[in-house]
């Protein structure tokens, strides 16, 4: 297990520390995140009027709607990677039963087996 990581970051204007397993790197990116999802939030009118607890309901459906979105998209990406993979095994099975049928039209006459030949 790797170890543990520890970095303080500015989430809506307050200085916070996250720890966590990730690089300190991906921890960065998470608060830029969310910074951003706040930032996109706080451009809506009567948005900053708000109640704390709506605002952090608005901020959860957000990342919620972020998730599910990417999730949806990466399981087309999925099943998209799992029929090329298909086409490509379909394809190399063709390329063998390709090279089977040219080694047999091109080997001598006395070498070819009996019954694969055309009548």
């Amino acid at each position: 297990m790797s170890a543990k990581n520890s970095v303080t970051v500015v989430i809506a204007g307050k200085v916070t520390r996250l720890s966590g397993y990730e690089s300190e790197e991906y921890l960065q990116r998470v608060a830029s995140y969310l910074n951003h999802k706040i930032s996109e939030l706080s451009e809506i009118k009567g948005y900053n009027r708000l109640a704390a607890e709506t605002k952090g309901n608005l901020l959860a459906l957000n990342i919620a709607d972020d998730y599910f979105k990417a999730k949806n998209q990466a399981e087309i990406y999925n099943e998209d990677l799992e029929n090329k993979d298909r086409e490509i095994y379909d394809l190399k099975q063709k390329i063998v039963e390709l090279q089977m049928d040219l080694e047999e039209l091109t080997a001598p006459q006395q070498e070819r087996p009996v019954g694969r030949g055309k009548k």
